[in-house]
């Protein structure tokens, strides 16, 4: 197996960024991720002993691959039970970690300096092109108290400080016993009576912590002016038989929300998240790319076929999570046919693989600050 790969020799993502995210056709994304992929895929073998032996069980790698299907993947929850980098340990500059239960371990993603501004600067194209460039008077539907260690993050946190580069004014909806701030919302509204508002938050922690306890108060709150971004957190929604239309149904009962925009991504790829479009189909970036794969032999599945998510990424580069298979459940939708106009592949979750510990971000915080 070839390892002799120059950090040179990988994609320079800053031409990318001069691009709009879903300007690239299949075949030219598809020529360009095969060998970006290929590069990272070597580059981290020779910088990660434990992902290297890895490759090597799986029968080596010899670049460049044909497609993104024949990229090596790693099961995602390897980051739970060892500890993955291709820099040095004093070049990490921040840690951020999933949530888990009592008893359950999480996943540790090591970031130097540039990987965090890689990933940083990759969100704000993705979501600017949904919401337009102009910074938002921001509401987060969460407790100012969740971004308390700045070094170490949960993703809820990772979510919160990075959505918030795209507000102005932040403000929080819930206090630090995650109740309800009625007065609070309703003077951030008043002190910001015309225009777009940017709403953030986990999609758990809104349906319990905003919906539900304006339902059971029969309040309401005027954010027909809202843009909401959620994401993280469907477990629990799931197994009460909320889906994404009921849930947007619901928040426009209570609050007159009508723009709102699910977001599908997980912390060991941080930035190069998948958005929901206006027709409620979730979209690869030119940054990122989705496989869906037969749990019985790992092939790729063609359009229409459920099975289990390969996620890539143009990202990491200072561990090797460029190539990850999750334990989630989807289908490809189609590619380059989104009637919204975006090109890229669109897809739909469905789900987890049964018996899969739970990577729940918020729904796990959620339930033990009420615990």
């Amino acid at each position: 197996m070839t390892t002799n790969v120059q950090p040179a020799e990988l994609l320079d993502v800053e031409p990318l960024l001069a691009r709009p995210p879903y300007s690239m056709a299949k075949a030219e994304k598809g020529r360009m991720l095969a060998q970006q992929l290929s590069a990272l895929t070597l580059f981290h073998a020779a910088r990660c002993q434990a992902y290297g032996a890895m490759l090597k069980l799986l029968g080596g790698f010899s670049a460049p691959a044909s497609s993104v299907e024949d990229i090596p993947f790693i099961p995602v929850r390897l980051f739970k039970t060892h500890q993955l980098m291709s820099v040095e340990p004093a070049a990490v500059v921040k840690t951020m970690t999933s949530s888990g239960t009592s008893g359950q371990q999480v996943s540790h993603i090591y970031l130097d300096r540039s990987a965090a501004a890689l990933q940083t600067k990759v969100l704000a194209k993705i979501v600017a092109s949904f919401i337009g460039n102009k910074r938002l008077p921001m509401l987060v539907v969460d407790a100012p108290s969740t971004l308390k260690d700045r070094s170490k993050f949960s993703a809820r946190a990772a979510g919160i400080l990075g959505f918030s580069m795209f507000g102005h004014d932040v403000h929080y909806a819930l206090d630090d016993k995650l109740q309800l701030d009625l007065p609070g919302i309703r003077a951030f509204l008043e002190k910001h009576p015309a225009g777009d508002i940017l709403v953030f938050g986990f999609t758990s922690i809104i349906w319990q912590y905003l919906y539900q306890p304006l339902l059971a108060s029969g309040a309401q709150l005027p954010l027909e002016r809202a843009i909401l971004i959620h994401g993280g957190g469907w477990k629990k929604l799931t197994d009460q038989a909320v889906d994404s239309a009921a849930f947007n149904r619901s928040l426009q009962a209570v609050c007159g929300m009508r723009k709102i925009h699910n977001y599908y991504g997980m912390v060991e790829q941080t930035g190069s998240i998948f958005m929901e479009c206006e027709q409620g189909h979730l979209h690869a970036s030119i940054y990122s790319d989705i496989v869906v794969r037969d749990h019985r032999d790992f092939s790729a599945l063609p359009v229409g076929q459920s099975g289990l998510v390969q996620l890539v990424s143009l990202l990491p580069r200072s561990y090797p999570g460029h190539s990850l298979l999750s334990e989630d459940v989807g289908t490809l939708l189609g590619e380059d046919d989104c009637p919204c106009g975006r090109l890229g592949k669109t897809f739909r979750i469905s789900g987890r693989i049964a018996q899969a510990e739970i990577r729940g971000c918020s729904d796990v915080q959620a339930a033990s600050s009420s615990s």
